[in-house]
């Protein structure tokens, strides 16, 4: 099994935000704003040093959920400071961006880090599309032609026209070309059976970063599979990324306290903007459709619900490392997935609590499961 190390990288240094969207940034101060990036680089980079073989970005916009309003800068500061780590940027959110800019940058990373990106290419969650003023309408249809444009623009050795339905360019080459060949591994997203299949048509790897229920994610598995073996291929579990919040303390009562202190200033404060603009996207455009909307109203209510409920139907990671090494090898034994992402920055979790848990991660858990199974997804 492979470990990825995740980062939302939060402003923490509010107290509250409101409902309003976007969120004022008045609230923002640069100068603790420097220090945040400097310590949240530095955390990334030390999950190498503790033996994560991967490290994850991701991309918000516009409130203090994430400070990551462009995470291939980020990824290119880390490049300077790893080795080895592949570096996950999950996203770019294509449907919002410049496809061919995309592509672009995620060549220059792949090439910088001499073959470590793992490009993802995702939708992104609804309220990002009041962010940037995409029609929530578009972004399934917008995903798959971006990503049918990246992976030629990737692909094809000489120029070439490109006339879509939401994108059109008279001449395309891109410089430079990714180092990984054909193309660096694409990440896409897997939170509805929609989007997984739709990940398995388009030959990339399923990310869930959110677990809600073990039996949903087995049909969102199963549908990814079944999208690959439309499209003629047979994903292994290396190709499924499982994630989830993670607490590891020297006790029980001390992992269960941070995260449930952490969980707590990331629904009432980081979120409050956030589920305005997402109920606005959802309420008055088919970014879901009736089915799938009723689910992550769902998933929304299930944030709320105990630590000790959530650990114990497997949802989330927390406790000593040795039942965090039972949790994990419980869920590979029902998920089968060869990548495990930990988010250990939950909310305002002190920097002091997170250095610790990665840690006793890389000491105490991650070489007791290197060698769970290669099973097929």
């Amino acid at each position: 099994m492979q470990f990825a190390f995740f980062h939302l990288m939060p402003y923490t240094e509010v107290t509250e935000t409101g409902r309003d969207w976007p969120v004022a940034n008045k609230r923002f101060d640069p100068v603790i704003g420097t220090e945040l990036y400097k310590t949240y680089i530095d955390t990334l980079a030390y999950a190498e040093d503790v033996g994560f073989d991967w490290i994850g970005c991701n991309e918000h916009h516009m409130s203090p959920f994430g400070l990551m309003a462009n995470p291939n800068l980020i990824g290119a500061a880390l490049i300077q400071r790893t080795k080895h780590a592949k570096l996950s940027i999950v996203g770019n959110l294509v449907p919002l961006l410049n496809p061919i800019r995309v592509a672009e940058e995620y060549a220059m990373l792949d090439v910088m880090s001499g073959g470590r990106l793992i490009a993802g290419i995702l939708r992104g969650i609804p309220h990002e599309y009041v962010a940037y003023n995409i029609p929530g309408d578009e972004s399934r249809a917008r995903l798959i032609e971006a990503t049918q444009l990246i992976r030629k623009a990737w692909t094809e050795p000489e120029p070439f026209g490109w006339e879509g339905e939401f994108y059109q360019f008279r001449a395309v080459s891109i410089w430079p070309r990714p180092r990984q060949q054909p193309h660096p591994p694409m990440m896409m997203s897997g939170s509805n059976e929609a989007s997984a299949r739709l990940a398995g048509e388009l030959r990339g790897k399923l990310g869930i970063v959110a677990l809600s229920d073990l039996d949903d994610t087995k049909r969102l598995i199963e549908a990814y599979c079944d999208g690959a073996a439309k499209a003629g291929w047979t994903p292994t579990e290396d190709d499924v990324l499982i994630g989830t919040l993670c607490s590891v303390a020297d006790t029980t009562e001390q992992a269960k306290t941070q995260l449930a202190a952490g969980q707590k200033f990331f629904l009432e404060v980081l979120s409050g903007g956030v589920r305005t603009a997402q109920q606005l996207v959802t309420q008055k455009t088919r970014y879901f459709d009736d089915k799938t909307r009723g689910q992550w109203g769902d998933v929304r209510k299930k944030f709320g619900v105990s630590i000790d409920s959530m650990i114990e139907k497997g949802l989330i990671l927390c406790g000593t490392p040795a039942q965090v090494v039972d949790q994990i090898g419980n869920l590979h034994r029902q998920l089968g997935h060869g990548v495990m992402n930990v988010n250990m920055k939950i909310g305002n979790v002190p920097e002091s609590a997170v250095r610790h848990g990665m840690d006793l991660f890389g000491a105490k858990i991650i070489p007791q499961l290197r060698t769970l199974g290669k099973a097929a997804a």
